[in-house]
């Protein structure tokens, strides 16, 4: 299984920058075979960033999406749409989602279903904030985000990419240690039916992604800010153990 390095533009780059963005990168990974590297963009650079990867090795994300597949859900974005434009991956249940546009849970459980059923690959997102982690609840919020999102979908769960995300972590600069990291995909890893691979996200940079791959619980990271630099990236992407 190889390794995964996904980058999460968020709501940064637009159309023209995000061309520029990954012509650069291409020129410094495209000779890179043994890792998965994803790149995931906001809705309106999908159709450009698609057209460049396009026989590439560099596979395309998209940052969310609605569990119907068509309807009267103005702004929303349906999956089938992701598929069209040649997604692979769409990311559910990233931390801003849930803290900031107050998805819960059972929404989410609703995207995973709808993403298992027309054919994306889920990066699947759970973590625990700041005051959770002070208050020992790190392993009872995970457990629930897991068992309320995976309601009625556990067996499917090798189908998905998991991501764990401190939330304390997410562009604070603040980073779990990497033992800190590796025993949270223990536990996670402990409560699946089937198994999946495990990311870490939360502050991954090109100065600490050696130490956090060398977890061997570890099978990849989800990076934010870090992927908006294509050197940056890319060093990520050949990160050594």
């Amino acid at each position: 299984m190889k390794p995964i390095i996904a980058g999460n533009w968020k709501m940064n780059k637009d159309p023209g920058e995000s061309r520029s963005l990954v012509q650069t990168l291409m020129g410094l990974v495209g000779d890179v075979k043994d890792r998965e590297i994803i790149v995931i963009p906001p809705f309106t650079s999908l159709p450009i960033v698609a057209e460049l990867v396009r026989n590439s090795s560099i596979k395309l994300g998209a940052q969310n999406m609605h569990w119907e597949r068509s309807g009267a859900f103005t702004g929303e974005i349906s999956g089938l749409f992701l598929l069209a434009l040649g997604c692979e991956y769409v990311v559910i249940g990233h931390s801003e989602r849930r803290h900031v546009m107050g998805e819960t849970d059972e929404v989410l459980n609703k995207k995973l279903k709808t993403a298992l059923d027309i054919g994306l690959i889920s990066i699947f997102c759970v973590g625990e904030t700041e005051k959770e982690r002070e208050q020992g609840r790190t392993e009872e919020v995970i457990s629930r985000q897991l068992t309320n999102g995976l309601k009625d979908i556990e067996n499917e769960v090798h189908k998905m990419i998991l991501a764990y995300e401190p939330v304390w972590a997410i562009g604070t600069g603040k980073t779990a240690t990497p033992q800190q990291a590796a025993d949270v995909h223990t536990f996670i890893r402990g409560q699946l039916k089937k198994q999946s691979s495990i990311l870490y996200g939360g502050s991954v940079k090109p100065e600490n992604v050696d130490t956090l791959m060398v977890e061997k619980e570890i099978n990849g990271v989800l990076v934010g800010g870090a992927s908006l630099k294509p050197e940056s990236f890319a060093r990520i992407v050949k990160y050594s153990q």
